[in-house]
């Protein structure tokens, strides 16, 4: 008996049905769900209840319904795509050049939520195929609310992984300025200016927030520190990854690199401005491979790398940098150390550290903080110097080291923020090109 054959017999479907949807079962972990197991054998085996109320069962020689036959195509579609959308795979499409050159702009991936587990949608009232926003409105409703919960994964969060994960600071949005991270212009500008201004806000549930993708320099227990630029994790240099990319001043002899020369070398040109006065680049983001193309071009007189040091060049950096606070003298190149908050571990509180760990505590573990003006710190109403964390939590930063908004300007990812792992580029276009030659064929199906 062929399989095709075996097939056809109705307890033999039913099954194989049964054994898909018992591991199905197990793996969700909520067995509330194993009534399912009645619908699959009234469906295969009785069928007192017509399941498929859409779909026609047509007598033989009858003429088909057009209209039913794609109501039924585009239904099984929805299911299908939402299902593999939640447990399996989520397509992406990197939107800036944060994470250039290793990811570049216009890449377009499918994530992995395998690698990392799924997580059951907390959200679960949302238009299919939209993530937060449909013709500029809200995509979803709020009207039910999951608890977070991940299932299983194939492993955890490792340091130098892609990582695609919630904005952080994403929960409140300005309407008017939605690429505008609200917190950030609150600071500069004050609250009451940004609401007028921007506003309103828009406040979004944890798995609504829109996704960026990093990569994950630090894990939780680590203590990391960037020196002139380098990582170091737990007193350890990390290794500088192939598309890590460093800022140099690029000094030439007035003349300006060919143009395709630079494309050969994979710069993003639309990050290269030629200066007269200088004359030559004052700020070229390199790869060490570029970094000694460069070097050989023979216009080229000196190549000198640029690193934030403090004060910094600008003004109330420290309002830009992670914990805001101009104390901690923190520069972009060199900033730390700051220990990276672990579940089940408790900490001391003091005015010095609080800065640190505030919106975990108040907002990503939803606890009343409250810290009055002789410094004693109140959490759910009741005095305390200590704190002890719920979750796991990460350092993130872009492999464009100087053109990215990561953990150093908005802090810790938590773990229930993260989404998957990139793992293939099924198309990649350059926005700066036209059709046909903006699409970059060599990254067609490369996995990441």
């Amino acid at each position: 008996m062929s399989l095709k054959e075996l097939y056809r017999n109705r307890w033999a479907r039913m099954g194989f049905w049964s054994v898909l949807y018992l591991a199905w079962v197990v793996w969700l972990g909520n067995y509330w769900w194993l009534a399912g197991l009645v619908v699959i054998f009234d469906y295969h085996i009785t069928k007192k209840v017509k399941w498929l109320f859409w779909k026609k069962d047509y007598k033989e020689g009858e003429k088909r319904n057009a209209l039913l036959d794609w109501l039924d195509a585009i239904i099984f579609a929805v299911v299908f795509v939402t299902f593999i959308n939640i447990f399996f795979f989520q397509a992406f499409k990197i939107p800036s050049s944060s994470m250039e050159s290793s990811l570049l702009t216009g890449d377009h991936l499918f994530v992995s939520k395998l690698t990392f587990g799924p997580r059951i949608p907390e959200t679960p009232l949302t238009i299919p195929f939209t993530h937060n926003v449909i013709f500029g409105k809200e995509s979803y409703s709020t009207l039910i609310q999951n608890k977070y919960r991940r299932l299983r994964g194939f492993r955890h969060v490792e340091r130098g992984d892609y990582v695609v994960f919630g904005f952080p600071d994403g929960d409140t949005v300005l309407t008017k300025a939605p690429a505008d991270d609200y917190y950030s212009v609150c600071r500069f500008y004050g609250k009451d200016y940004a609401i007028k201004s921007y506003g309103p806000v828009k406040v979004r549930p944890s798995d609504k927030k829109d996704h960026y993708v990093k990569r994950c320099v630090a894990i939780h227990g680590d203590t990391l520190s960037v020196i002139d630029g380098r990582v170091w994790v737990n007193s350890q240099a990390q290794e500088v990854w192939p598309g890590v990319q460093t800022t140099y001043s690029v000094v030439t002899d007035g003349s300006r690199i060919n143009q395709k020369t630079l494309e050969r070398f994979g710069l993003n040109l639309s990050e290269l401005q030629f200066d007269d006065t200088l004359p030559g680049y004052p700020q070229m983001p390199l790869t060490a491979a570029m970094l000694q193309e460069v070097k050989g071009c023979a216009n080229v007189a000196s190549v000198e790398e640029q690193v934030d040091v403090y004060p910094p060049d600008f003004p109330d950096s420290y309002l830009m940098l992670f914990p805001y606070k101009e104390e901690f003298r923190w520069t972009r190149d060199n900033y730390g150390p700051i220990w990276i908050p672990e579940a089940g571990v408790t900490v001391k509180l003091d005015q010095k550290n609080l800065p640190l760990y505030e919106r975990i505590i108040s907002v990503y573990e939803k606890n009343d903080l409250v810290v009055k003006s002789d410094g004693t710190i109140f959490i759910n109403g009741e005095e305390t110097d200590e704190y002890t964390f719920k979750q796991d939590y990460y350092f993130m930063m872009g492999d464009n080291r100087h053109n990215s908004l990561d953990s150093r300007y908005w802090g810790f990812v938590p773990e229930d923020h993260i989404v998957g792992r990139p793992a293939l580029i099924w198309l990649s276009t350059d926005r700066n090109k036209s059709f046909p030659f903006n699409i970059r064929w060599r990254r067609f199906f490369k996995f990441v």
